[in-house]
């Protein structure tokens, strides 16, 4: 079963169930699987489908650090149980010892130059074979932070 099958299943389950939080949470995401899917006229795989969970969590976790700072916990929780409901369908992500590791490889692998400035070329070379081989199972922003440190070894 892929993983936007289960998401449907899901939703029907939340229908039955009368959960009304998650059921709008699982058709907010169905909503941007299908946006994405008529605007680039493709059928979302797995990968995609990780992808737009992984930018539905970022816009939810800007949403609760501005209702925060806005004294809007109401607002912020509801986000909070947003990103609850989404993150039970991403991957298991990794440690950071995991991500370190595999960052590694990929940067002797691709052979890039370590041990001095990290330049932009060595620097996008390693980020587009990482986000292809690492999608959903770690935050870009982690994973950035771990490029730049396994180059200037």
């Amino acid at each position: 079963m892929t993983l936007k099958e289960q998401i449907t299943e899901d939703m029907k389950s939340a229908m039955r169930a009368r959960d009304s939080e998650r059921l709008g949470t699982i058709r907010l995401l169905l909503a941007a699987a299908k946006q994405k899917e008529v605007d680039e006229r493709v059928v979302l795989d797995d990968a995609a489908m990780v992808a737009i969970i992984d930018k539905l969590i970022k816009q939810r976790k800007d949403s609760v650090a501005a209702f925060t700072q806005a004294s809007r916990m109401d607002l912020a929780d509801k986000e909070s149980a947003e990103i609850g409901v989404l993150q039970a369908y991403l991957p298991q992500r990794l440690s950071a010892d995991e991500l370190n590791a595999a960052v590694l490889q990929i940067v002797t692998e691709i052979g890039a130059e370590m041990g001095r400035a990290v330049g932009p070329g060595d620097m996008g070379k390693v980020m587009g074979t990482v986000k292809t081989r690492l999608a959903g199972k770690a935050d870009m922003g982690q994973v950035s932070g771990a490029v730049k440190a396994a180059l200037s070894r």
